[in-house]
């Protein structure tokens, strides 16, 4: 097989059973039951009874730098066979990141706040992912990779610096990015993909990379510098009852990519990008790594976005998302409540989607299936969007309700929306493209909507 035959195949669809951990379950086709076996199979990690405070390790608040009394805290523990690390309260300023070891917590406490220094130098560079291609890039804030066992919790408070530092790279970041996309597409060997210091790809705030149980449940995170929450190649995930608060573009609150068995729960989300999406590579590097996301559960959550969704798939989706299950959210405001985002670039399948109990206030669209998702190179590999049951939607208020858009190459097919409903909506519904698409139950502007013939 030839490389262009292969890379039609694969982004014809083929990825989403090529990667990933274990054998696709698929659930029964209208059965919650699957979602609770989800959340009941998710591992929590094993950490140690034993704990130790910074303070022990020479960590001063104020002025000073802890980080190297964190580091040593970390390490300590970790070769003692794992614990906890505590950050008292306080204020404890951070020059650089924090790197995570296997069996480590690291608990601050109600009262704490963590400043980490906006300052790109002290953020070395490290095997990552960046918008779906992997690079070598500065290290996210806090960061840990190939680890078993880790844990992030508390209720005290992380700020990331990122308005007045990191995101004034963005206006500069395209050469950049752009390069990194084609290396991604040209196949460029990762470890020639070295980016960091001189760049002007901003690091994420929190991101596990290749791990397994892993616990992220009860921080805020404030300011982050790009993406909050980005656990990557990880398998036995919970994010719960965390707090996000970021203001500016790129903030996406919680992104699993190409992860396995993955709990979303209780969290707050107010952020200006998406809440949370669902990611799997971008492109040919997506194709090439051909690692599903799926068994992802995410519920009883608040999203608040200024500009972009409350819960996407994609739009870096290449690797195929499927198994997700969403239940219980609460929407104040979302330019899209539900986001499924791809482009003609992106191939990949997305499916097994399973959506209900969303009570949505104002939106502008509040049902989007889209093929033509902006940074368009020029390719031809349509996505697979198949297999949704949207059920139990409630919105007061939107700029249109339905904008359901395939390409007649590859239809938007298989979808069910039952019981949703706009009170107001300013533009008509748009539909095209589109097989076994079924509305029951659907009313928007207090009239019935029925599926084109």
């Amino acid at each position: 097989m030839n490389a262009a035959t292969r890379r039609s195949l694969l982004a014809g669809g083929l990825v989403a059973g090529l990667g990933g951990c274990g054998s696709i379950a698929r659930p029964a086709a209208d059965s919650w039951s699957r979602a609770d076996a989800i959340v009941a199979g998710i591992q929590s990690p094993r950490i140690p009874a034993r704990e130790t405070r910074i303070t022990e390790h020479g960590a001063r608040t104020g002025a000073h730098d802890a980080l190297p009394a964190v580091l040593a805290a970390i390490g300590s523990i970790a070769d003692a066979g794992g614990g906890r690390v505590i950050l008292p309260a306080g204020e404890w300023r951070l020059d650089g990141p924090i790197h995570l070891r296997s069996g480590v917590e690291l608990h601050v406490e109600a009262g704490a706040v963590v400043r980490f220094t906006p300052e790109a130098r002290f953020y070395p560079t490290v095997f990552t992912r960046w918008e779906g291609t992997e690079v070598f890039n500065h290290s996210p804030l806090i960061y840990g990779r190939g680890l078993t066992d880790v844990a992030v919790t508390g209720a005290g408070r992380f700020e990331g610096g990122g308005r007045d530092y990191w995101f004034t790279w963005r206006p500069e970041q395209r050469p950049d990015q752009t390069l990194l996309r084609q290396m991604g597409a040209e196949g460029v060997p990762v470890s020639d993909r070295v980016f960091g210091l001189g760049r002007k790809l901003r690091p994420a705030f929190l991101q596990f990379i290749d791990c397994r149980r892993v616990l992220i449940e009860g921080p805020t995170f404030a300011d982050s510098p790009f993406w909050v929450i980005h656990p990557v190649y990880c398998d036995h995930v919970t994010v719960r009852r965390i707090g996000v608060v970021s203001k500016h573009l790129n903030s996406d609150g919680c992104d699993p990519d190409s992860c396995t068995n993955v709990l979303i729960e209780g969290c707050r989300f107010d952020v200006s990008d998406d809440c949370v999406a669902v990611k799997s590579g971008r492109d040919q590097d997506g194709w090439r790594v051909a690692r599903p996301s799926r068994a992802i559960v995410v519920q009883d959550c608040e999203m608040r976005t200024d500009i972009a969704a409350a819960f996407a798939i994609g739009s870096e989706m290449s690797g195929g998302a499927n198994d997700i299950w969403v239940r219980r959210l609460a929407v104040p405001h979302a330019e899209h409540a539900l986001y499924f985002k791809a482009n003609l670039d992106r191939g990949g399948v997305i499916e097994r989607i399973r959506i209900k109990d969303v009570a949505v206030e104002k939106t502008e669209s509040l049902i989007h299936f889209t093929t033509d998702y902006h940074s368009w190179r020029g390719g031809n590999f349509p996505p697979t969007y198949r297999d949704f049951r949207v059920e139990d939607v409630r919105c007061v208020e939107a700029e249109q309700a339905l904008r359901i858009a395939g390409v007649p190459s590859a239809p938007v097919q298989d979808v069910l929306l039952r019981n949703v409903s706009c009170d107001r909506a300013t533009e008509p519904d748009l539909i095209r493209d589109t097989r076994r698409l079924r509305l029951e139950g659907v009313r928007v502007n207090g009239r019935a909507v029925t599926a084109p013939a």
